[in-house]
């Protein structure tokens, strides 16, 4: 069932980013899907069912795009459970050599199979050394996140798996990200969300957070969008950047 929010005050409209621009920042926030975890192996599990590889990022940002959708109208909806509808009607009509619901099964599987980015266990393991506060703030179930971590070996570099499910809206929404500077007792200025979605930054951004942009495959960042306050190629050369 479709569930309707109250709205948050943020409390990042009381705190703006600091006059000075970027500092070291206290608390960073990780987005996790694609920014942590690498999901180009989504594309094996939709050839495993008989459906073309190039469908999985489709699918992909067509979660998102609903997500968000569903955010603008106050309404919020489990990932999980938008993953998997959206997932049926992207594989209606195919030539599939299973059934539907079970090759539905197979695709949503193999989030509990992602790997984490190359360049994540040693940049998570050097942030930390550098006395910063790991949490993450996903749109997806914590429970995902968790399980990410434990198979990388890094999940207890993170002070706290957060999801936008108990925030009740998902991220860019201001609410988002004054949720995860509730929980975790910091103001906005002391705060920064890391994220490779040029939305999530401006999202962020805009509630009063700085910035990072991991940009790992060269991409350009759009216009439109609230600028990172930091760009980087990896979690390594960030945290050579906040060192």
């Amino acid at each position: 069932m479709t569930t309707h929010r109250a709205d948050p005050v943020p409390r990042s409209a009381d705190h703006p980013v600091s006059p000075d621009g970027p500092r070291r920042p206290a608390l960073l926030v990780f987005d996790v899907n694609e920014t942590l975890s690498d999901m180009s192996s989504m594309g094996q599990q939709f050839e495993d069912v008989g459906a073309p590889a190039h469908l999985a990022k489709a699918w992909f940002a067509g979660v998102l795009r609903d997500g968000f959708a569903l955010t603008a109208v106050g309404a919020s909806e489990p990932f999980a459970q938008i993953a998997a509808e959206s997932l049926r009607g992207h594989l209606h009509g195919l030539p599939l050599n299973r059934g539907t619901e079970e090759a539905v099964e197979h695709v949503m599987a193999g989030f509990t199979e992602l790997p984490v980015h190359a360049d994540v266990p040693a940049g998570v393991r050097t942030l930390t050394d550098l006395g910063i506060r790991l949490v993450t703030l996903s749109n997806g179930s914590a429970s995902v996140a968790e399980a990410l971590f434990d198979r990388a070996g890094i999940r207890t570099h993170f002070d706290a798996l957060l999801s936008v499910e108990q925030a009740g809206v998902w991220k860019p929404d201001r609410g988002a990200y004054a949720y995860a500077l509730e929980r975790c007792d910091v103001d906005p200025m002391d705060a920064m969300l890391v994220a490779v979605h040029p939305w999530d930054i401006d999202g962020a951004a805009r509630a009063g957070l700085a910035t990072a942009w991991i940009n790992r495959e060269g991409g350009v960042y759009p216009g439109y969008f609230r600028s990172p306050d930091l760009h980087a190629r990896s979690l390594t050369e960030l945290a050579e950047q906040l060192t």
